[in-house]
């Protein structure tokens, strides 16, 4: 029986004993691209041709430099005798099945998201207005297609809880096992019979993160805001968003190193007689 608290346990060994290997990858791949698109939204002019191409480059270049740290850090927490020079090569030679299944998965979430759109416009609800802040001149959707959107709202979001928990170790099998799409199967597998654990420390995990990285970008907020006076409110904005990637990179190589853990101790399940 797979224990969570037995994989925290060794989340934390790892952490305390490779750190110097992870914190390099987690500052080239997760903090630094976050940083520079960040700051391009900060001090660009938004509504340009330029602007939009520029933004969707660093988007996806952004996530692929995530998930290529994310499956370099998998490797390094996975097995104790693989290097950081190795590391990185397997997180490079699994990038692209990695960012395939990403984009694969992605699409999916969004054409489920289609259908409440559908009712909301056939209703007549205006998503320009909406979006736009003027309520004035909003048409409010039917009774029925509120009800529908926000009951299937509710049964999407209890779905999609479901199926992170069931793919929490797609990354691990992707690089270890070398599976493609074959990884989301796999994933499904391994993680049979702990569904409603993994869950419990999903919602746990993104609840502390999500106060943590509110707290800090509050918190530098108010204090860069109070430094850099009224005309300092962009790059205040911008500092303070630093602070809080800061605290999601640290949650997400944990995440990752945790995953790992996860990783090996449902496949030394299976592998026992």
């Amino acid at each position: 029986m797979v224990k969570m608290g037995t994989v925290w346990d060794r989340t934390i060994e790892v952490l305390n004993g490779r750190t110097g290997m992870i914190a390099p990858i987690a500052l080239l791949g997760m903090l630094l691209p976050s940083v520079v698109r960040d700051g391009f939204a900060a001090y660009s002019t938004p509504g340009t041709m330029q602007f939009a191409l520029v933004g969707i480059v660093l988007a996806i270049g952004t996530l692929a430099a995530m998930l290529w740290a994310q499956l370099a850090i998998v490797g390094i927490a996975t097995d104790p005798a693989t290097d950081a020079a190795s590391a990185r090569r397997q997180a490079s030679a699994r990038l692209l099945p990695a960012l395939g299944i990403t984009a694969l998965l992605t699409a999916l979430a969004m054409l489920l998201a289609v259908p409440p759109v559908i009712v909301l416009l056939q209703s007549g609800f205006d998503f320009a207005a909406a979006a736009n802040g003027t309520s004035a001149q909003m048409t409010a959707p039917s009774a029925g297609a509120a009800g529908f959107t926000a009951l299937y709202g509710l049964a999407y979001l209890v779905v999609a809880i479901w199926i992170g928990a069931r793919l929490v170790l797609l990354n691990p099998v992707i690089l270890n096992e070398r599976r493609g799409i074959g990884a989301i199967r796999r994933s499904v597998q391994l993680t049979k019979g702990l569904t409603w654990r993994i869950i419990g420390v999903l919602i746990l995990f993104a609840i502390v993160m999500l106060v943590s990285t509110w707290a800090a970008q509050s918190v530098t907020g108010i204090i860069f805001r109070l430094a850099l006076g009224a005309d300092g409110i962009v790059t205040a904005t911008f500092l303070s968003g630093i602070a809080a990637t800061i605290v999601t990179t640290a949650f997400t190589v944990l995440a990752a190193v945790f995953t790992a853990q996860l990783y090996v101790a449902v496949r030394e399940k299976h592998a026992a007689p």
